[in-house]
C-alpha cells in the first residue's frame, strides 16, 4: 500500500464509529474504541452485568505488581498480574481473566484509559461530572480535556442507565493499572471522578474484551 493510500485509510479508520454504543456485540455490548494518535484500533466490548461483574479486591496485600502500569493496555496489564500470583492473591485480576462468555475467553480487567471510555460511553446516572478528570487520549475522538458538569451525559442506552439491566453501577471500579506499590487506579461511575487506592480494598471490577478494527 502506498504512503498515501495508507493516510486516507488511517483517516477513515479514525471516523469509523462502530456499532451503536450499548448494542449486543462479539459476546458482550460494545462500549467505543480505543487507539492512537485519534485513530481506531480496536473495539471495546463491555461482559454482561450478571457474569462479568463482581466486587473483588485488586490484591491481598499493598505491595507492588511488577509490568502493570499500562493506562491502555488491559490485556497485558492483566498478563502482569496473572503471572505475578494466583487468584487468591490477585481476585479480581483473575476474576476477569479467567471467564468466558459467549465463546470468548479473552476477557481482561480494562486499563485506566479503557475504563475511561466505558464511563464516557456508558454513563448510568445524571449525576454532574467531576470536573478534574476525564482527559483520554486513547479515546477515539481523542479527548484532550477533562469533562465539563454536563459532558458527558448519561447514556442513551436505556439498558446501561441506572437500573437497567446491564448498568454500571454508581460506585468506584477498579482498573487494571498499578498507580504505586500499594495502590492501583479506578473510576466512579456515578460523576466520574478518577483516583486510586489501596489494593486490598473491594471495588466493583468488570471484565471486557477488545475487537481489532
Amino acid at each position: 500500500m502506498s504512503g498515501a493510500l495508507q493516510a486516507v485509510f488511517q483517516n477513515q479508520r479514525s471516523f469509523f464509529t462502530g456499532p451503536a454504543i450499548g448494542s449486543a456485540y462479539e459476546g458482550g455490548f460494545f462500549a467505543g474504541q480505543i487507539g492512537v494518535g485519534g485513530v481506531a484500533t480496536h473495539n471495546l466490548v463491555i461482559g454482561p452485568v450478571s457474569t462479568a461483574q463482581n466486587s473483588k479486591v485488586y490484591k491481598n496485600a499493598n505491595t507492588a505488581t511488577a509490568g502493570a502500569d499500562s493506562v491502555i493496555n488491559g490485556p497485558q496489564n492483566t498478563a502482569d498480574i496473572v503471572a505475578d500470583g494466583n487468584s487468591t492473591v490477585y481476585p479480581a485480576g483473575h476474576f476477569c481473566n479467567d471467564l468466558v462468555i459467549g465463546g470468548f475467553s479473552d476477557w481482561y480487567m480494562p486499563a485506566k484509559n479503557e475504563l475511561e471510555v466505558c464511563y464516557y460511553n456508558l454513563k448510568p446516572t445524571t449525576t454532574s461530572n467531576n470536573t478534574s478528570s476525564g482527559t483520554n487520549t486513547n479515546a477515539v475522538p481523542s479527548r484532550g480535556s477533562n469533562y465539563t458538569a454536563g459532558t458527558p451525559a448519561q447514556t442513551s442506552a436505556t439498558a446501561f442507565q441506572t437500573g437497567g439491566a446491564q448498568a454500571f453501577t454508581a460506585t468506584y471500579y477498579w482498573s487494571s493499572t498499578e498507580d504505586s506499590s500499594q495502590t492501583a487506579k479506578m473510576q466512579n461511575f456515578s460523576n466520574g471522578y478518577q483516583t486510586f487506592s489501596n489494593k486490598t480494598y473491594s471495588y466493583s471490577v468488570r471484565a471486557v474484551r477488545r475487537v481489532a478494527v
